[in-house]
């Protein structure tokens, strides 16, 4: 492949003139004769809102020998753009992609500015060619979603957004007759006269379920719209087809299998680490397959497919080598780690031998780059980064034995994203009843409720909702980092018979087919055993009720009508909440008020440690928690 970035040919630099930072073409086929070209695709996913560069681990060597623990800075966003920009500088033909999740996860996204403007600002220092719609683009509606794509509009790049499965509804803000061009099902880019086209994938029921799209905004079959969208695209004789696909890597390759004339798969959601084996001897992780991996369409030809991990850490470099047909004949690549050049061994700073030892071997390695950070990029983060570092320094609380997260009974912490420290996963109690800051919010939504909103009974958090547990001192980012996704509180009145269903909805998207452990319930007020070898419907049993004057629990009224205090997320159906997505109008209500507020409501009214004066959080006497009993499945 031809790596210089000056022997450019007069129709590769009218093509750039006219596609730089995102442009399309008119959805035409080639401007010129059929041949064979080689394409370079830059790729991230993912990033959810992770800006900063973060401390890493990794096993280097220090000299001649074995390798050392190696303390670094990695990722962040400056160093995409500058490894994106150093990267796209050594080929002819490039596409800068981003396939989506770029907001949620961090307090750029909730405490910088507009919900994503962070996030659009530093996408903005890249300007990628197309932008895939992730299932979190959704966390607040479409009317939050079109002000993040008029963000990333704001300048100069207006990259493409895509998704060819969503259909927006009638009352969307996102409906292509009130907002034309603000979504579309594919792009055509142009690089060197010749046309490739590029589709956008949504994840569909993840999206409906665990995400906030407006009610009447549908997802389609994702096969079915690839294979529509590249059929469309090659009657108009474009024959290189990129998929941007946010549905994972285990269903990419089932879907690959499924469609006729694509040629790779850029991917994302499941966040997946690809690359050689020695990732894993390195300390950055255990990949789940090599980059690219390479498998066959219907067609029996040859696919390209690749995901670059998450949260800023990797830039992925994809080469691939098309025939005059347009039919992939080579693709090869690499998942680059970026890294900084400050390096700390057993506490120090590595000496000038170390250092040059540990150089050698990041070169040794293949995928980790040195890469310093963008000065532009860093000067546009800046002011997101000022906002978020006063909010963060405020501390909050105070938390004299760790709180421990556990999405679900049972098993180990780390199978379910539990975050704790290793003491926390091994307790008994937790592998009993699950996690105790998971209960610990449920708990505060029912007080708070009670104290301010006009009273509840009983409240629901899905586990899953819950990100981090709390240790120390707390801090009110570690506030908004237990709670990221910027829910309001609703409040339903439901009966009975309702509760019950709500219990076994949960209970049946941990456990039924292609279940996940997020939407465990939590309660608050309510209390249940769990039998999770039982068929659906019968999984949860011995069901409780608290009276909040008495404090005497009794059992659940199937015919009597109960006040829930419960995310606006479950209360539409999120996580496969069905039964409270079904309960009528009339007998709901949106509080107006932001979840990780009423935790810290909560948290205000705790009492306060003497000699620091903050509140103390401590874990909930075991009588209040949701899970009585736990069998395994």
């Amino acid at each position: 492949m031809k790596r210089t970035p000056y022997a450019l040919s007069l129709s590769l630099i009218v093509s750039a003139v006219l596609t730089a930072c995102g442009g399309g073409g008119d959805g035409g086929g080639d401007s010129v004769a059929a041949q064979p070209m080689d394409l370079t695709i830059l790729h991230i996913n993912d990033h959810h809102s992770n800006l900063d560069s973060k401390s890493k681990t990794l096993q280097l060597k220090t000299a001649a020998g074995a390798a050392s623990a190696v303390v670094t800075e990695a990722g962040g966003f400056p160093r995409v753009t500058a490894a994106i920009e150093a990267l796209a500088a050594q080929s002819t033909n490039v596409l800068k992609l981003h396939a989506g999740d770029a907001q949620t996860g961090t307090l750029y996204f909730n405490r910088a500015g507009a919900s994503g403007e962070a996030d659009a600002a530093m996408m903005n220092t890249v300007c990628f060619d197309a932008f895939t719609l992730g299932n979190h683009e959704f966390d607040k509606g479409d009317t939050s979603l079109k002000g993040f794509i008029d963000l990333l509009h704001k300048g100069s790049c207006k990259t493409p957004v895509l998704s060819a499965n969503v259909n927006f509804g009638a009352n969307s803000a996102l409906l292509p007759a009130k907002a034309p061009g603000y979504v579309n099902k594919s792009v055509v880019l142009q690089r060197s006269g010749q046309s490739i086209g590029v589709v956008g994938l949504t994840i569909a029921g993840k999206t409906k379920a665990s995400s906030s799209p407006d009610a009447d905004t549908l997802f389609e079959d994702e096969t079915l719209a690839a294979q529509r969208e590249i059929d469309a695209l090659r009657a108009k004789g474009i024959n290189k087809i990129v998929v941007m696909s946010h549905i994972g890597y285990d269903y990419d390759k089932a879907v690959i299998s499924r469609l006729s004339g694509v040629d790779v798969v850029v991917g994302a959601d499941s966040h997946t680490l690809l690359g050689p084996a020695s990732l894993a001897t390195y300390g950055v992780g255990s990949p789940a397959g090599a980059y690219p991996t390479q498998l066959s369409n219907k067609d029996g030809k040859p696919v390209c497919l690749v995901q670059a991990w998450e949260y800023s850490q990797v830039v992925g470099e994809l080469q691939v080598t098309f025939d005059a047909n347009g039919d992939v004949t080579r693709c090869a690549g690499t998942p680059h780690v970026l890294i900084g050049d400050s390096f700390s061994v057993a506490g120090k700073p590595a000496s000038a031998e170390q250092k040059a030892s540990i150089l050698a071997d990041v070169n040794a390695s293949g995928f980790l780059r040195v890469t310093a950070p963008s000065a532009a990029a860093t000067a546009t983060l800046k002011p997101f980064k000022d906002k978020v570092d006063v909010f963060s320094r405020s501390l909050v609380a105070t938390v004299p034995a760790e709180l421990c997260s556990r999405r679900v009974p049972g098993g180990v912490g780390s199978a379910d994203y539990s975050r704790s420290s290793a003491a926390c996963n091994a307790q008994g109690d937790v592998s009993l009843r699950g996690g105790d800051i998971q209960q610990l919010v449920a708990q505060a939504y029912l007080e708070v409720a009670n104290a301010s909103y006009g009273g509840a009974d009983i409240s629901l958090q899905s586990g899953g909702g819950v990100r981090v547990p709390l240790n120390g001192n707390v801090t009110a980012a570690n506030v908004i980092e237990v709670l990221p996704f910027g829910n309001m509180l609703f409040r339903l009145d439901v009966t009975g018979q309702e509760v019950k269903s709500m219990l076994e909805d949960g209970m049946q998207a941990v456990y039924g087919a292609g279940g996940t452990t997020g939407p465990y319930p939590y309660t608050g007020g309510l209390r249940f055993d769990v039998n999770a070898t039982l068929a659906r419907g019968s999984r949860v049993a011995n069901i409780e009720v608290r009276d909040a004057r008495t404090g005497v629990w009794g059992l659940l009224d199937m015919a009597k009508t109960y006040k829930l205090f419960v995310l606006s997320f479950n209360a539409t159906g999120g996580d496969g909440y069905t039964t409270l997505a079904a309960v009528p109008a009339a007998r709901r209500l949106d509080i107006g008020v932001l979840d990780a507020d009423v935790f810290q409501a909560y948290i205000d009214k705790q009492p306060k440690d003497a000699s620091s004066n903050l509140p103390v959080l401590r874990k909930l006497d075991t009588t209040l928690y949701s899970t009585k009993s736990y069998v395994q499945p």
